[in-house]
């Protein structure tokens, strides 16, 4: 049985696909740009098609005269008809051509735009809200869902533009020529357009719900192919399985509804197709009959007749890339829609000095926010509260606290990858929320309990430092870390592939490239979530050494999940259940016997194999 939560509907059908076309087309202005001379090359392709039924047309009724039973052909019209209908055919011909390079290059240029665009804003959302949307989801709606876009505009959309000129200009000849045999088409075209705002309704809401399906389906492959270690470790793989079942099952469930929403529109499109095409045999036999029509005009209408209801069908031959479009247009501007809680001041923000960096909390406090609710207007159980402390330039702190005291909230305050919710935070004297992100990200790096490492080199993981940075500056950095000998003892030394993820590399050593990567990019405050707490003990002693150059003259804080570390700290911050209660030295705090002592007694007893005292 299917157990994925079923997409919002609700919100589904808040916004028209008009609508979200609208929106998309103001923020893909490529998609604008020149559109007026595309519609007329479309116009220009669509009128040398209509010059064929007109050329036939003319030369029934005035290049062949029949009567008395002999026929007269007048050879001369005849053969300026054709050659109008041939020019008319190479005229389209180029202008279709031109049509296409124009629609394919704006459509390109515009879609690759809309995705560097939603990734960057992607990555401007906090981590609060990466955290809590599914990564496959996000994954989708700058992949697939943009690419469901391009598909569309490049075939469907170009489909529909020359559909629509052609239309219109069909309709126009088709009232010239017999208004009587247009009325009867038109008749017949009024119960099909209220049969289509039928099926486009529910066709929008059919394909968001299987695109909001596909996204939780690529969430879940996701989860099973970086989880495969821990579900063979744990033996869960049936379960895993009935998990990737159901998000398969759903997505095929959805795309099958769909799809028979689509044939059936398809049919109601051939429906009208046929009726209309033998609404006007009848009628024209009729009105030649009684004189009203002419057999050229009937025959010519028979042409037109055609490519007036060529439109509808290609409408309801595109109607399936239309609304799988039309829904992942959506999704990518929903992500758009989420304003970026953490944003960044940009070009009016302020720039650090080139010095080191004191930090200054004034009464902070922090509540995670709930979906749709801000830093400012969170409304969930306080996680910090009332935090006042400056750090000076160039201290060694140690952050210390039992799990879920906010330490590592206090860290990600630090760096601004959350906002407080009440309360400032200032770095060099500068509100750390009116610092521009590049500035900020120059003198500010945190690194990580586990190294994130990019599939490449080690060189290119170090590059992404300093970019700029010489193999001869990146060697003197790892010797000035005493990491230069084991960097050369690597198989291909700076060049030795790391994997996907670090992967070709254990745990300590994707930490000790983190940490070069780090001093590569030259901080001025460094945030550092204890390096050392998972490793051997040779591995220990070269992330210590490193350490020790990475900090020196450098603003330093330590979030120490061994206290051995903050023993050889400078100044020691005590959390406790959201509140900062303690802040000195080691040793002072530790006489004062409070809750630092009762944390060091419990540690220190436990790396010596007996029971706490206290």
């Amino acid at each position: 049985m299917s157990t994925t939560t079923a997409p919002n509907t609700e919100r589904l059908d808040a916004g028209s696909a008009l609508h979200t076309v609208r929106r998309g087309l103001r923020l893909s202005p490529e998609l604008r740009r020149g559109l007026t001379v595309t519609v007329l090359l479309a116009l220009v392709a669509t009128a040398g098609r209509v010059v064929v039924p007109i050329a036939v047309q003319q030369t029934i009724d005035n290049g062949l005269g029949i009567g008395a039973g002999t026929t007269a052909v007048d050879l001369p019209l005849v053969v300026r008809a054709v050659l109008w209908a041939s020019l008319a055919v190479l005229v389209t011909a180029l202008s279709t051509g031109a049509m296409n390079i124009r629609l394919a290059t704006a459509v390109e240029t515009a879609l690759a735009n809309l995705r560097v665009r939603t990734f960057g804003h992607i990555h401007d959302l906090s981590m609060l809200h990466q955290a809590s949307e599914h990564r496959g989801n996000l994954v989708a709606r700058v992949t697939s869902d943009v690419d469901e876009v391009s598909r569309f505009m490049q075939r469907g959309g170009l489909n529909l533009l020359t559909a629509s000129a052609q239309l219109v200009v069909a309709a126009v000849v088709m009232l010239v020529y017999s208004w009587r045999l247009t009325i009867v088409v038109l008749v017949l075209f009024v119960p099909f357009v209220l049969a289509a705002k039928w099926f486009q309704g529910r066709l929008t809401v059919a394909y968001t719900d299987v695109r909001e399906r596909l996204g939780i389906l690529l969430g879940r492959l996701a989860e099973v192919v970086v989880g495969a270690p821990v579900i063979r470790a744990y033996g869960i793989e049936h379960s895993i399985q009935e998990r990737l079942d159901d998000a398969i099952e759903d997505h095929t469930d959805a795309a099958l509804r769909a799809g028979r929403l689509s044939a059936l529109f398809s049919g109601t499109g051939e429906s009208f197709s046929g009726a209309a095409t033998a609404a006007v045999v009848v009628a024209g036999v009729v009105f030649v009959g009684l004189g009203a029509e002419t057999p050229g005009t009937v025959v010519a209408m028979l042409f037109l007749i055609s490519l007036f209801v060529e439109p509808v069908q290609i409408a309801a031959e595109t109607v399936n890339e239309g609304q799988t479009a039309v829904a992942g247009w959506r999704r990518v501007l929903d992500v758009l829609d989420v304003a970026p809680d953490v944003a960044d001041p940009g070009e009016d923000g302020l720039v650090l000095d080139d010095a080191p960096v004191g930090v200054t909390f004034t009464s902070v406090g922090f509540r995670y926010p709930r979906p749709g609710e801000t830093a400012r207007e969170a409304s969930s159980p306080t996680v910090l509260e009332d935090i006042t402390v400056s750090i000076p330039p160039e201290q060694h702190v140690a952050v210390v606290g039992e799990t879920g005291s906010g330490k590592t909230t206090f860290a990600k305050l630090l760096t601004r990858l959350m906002d407080p919710s009440t309360g400032t935070v200032e770095v060099q004297g500068r509100p750390i929320d009116r610092v521009a992100f590049g500035s900020l990200r120059r003198h500010v790096v945190m690194v990580p309990q586990e190294g994130a490492l990019f599939a490449g080199t080690v060189r290119d993981n170090l590059l992404q430092g300093e970019p700029d940075a010489t193999s001869d500056q990146l060697w003197s950095a790892l010797d000035d870390l005493g990491l230069a000998d084991w960097v050369a003892s690597l198989p291909d030394g700076l060049d030795t592939p790391v994997g996907d993820r670090g992967g070709a590399l254990s745990a300590g050593e994707r930490q000790l490239v983190a940490l070069a990567r780090a001093y590569v990019a030259d901080p001025r405050l460094l945030v550092l979530d204890e390096a050392t707490s998972a490793v051997d003990p040779a591995t220990e002693v070269r992330l210590r050494r490193a350490l020790d150059g990475l900090t020196r003259g450098r603003t330093t804080v330590t979030i120490a999940h061994r206290l051995s570390t903050a023993q050889s700290s400078q100044r020691v911050l005590v959390f406790d259940h959201g509140r900062l209660v303690e802040d000195g030295h080691h040793d002072d705090l530790v006489a004062a016997g409070g809750v630092y002592a009762d944390l060091y007694d419990s540690w220190e007893a436990g790396t010596a194999g007996r029971a706490p005292t206290g």
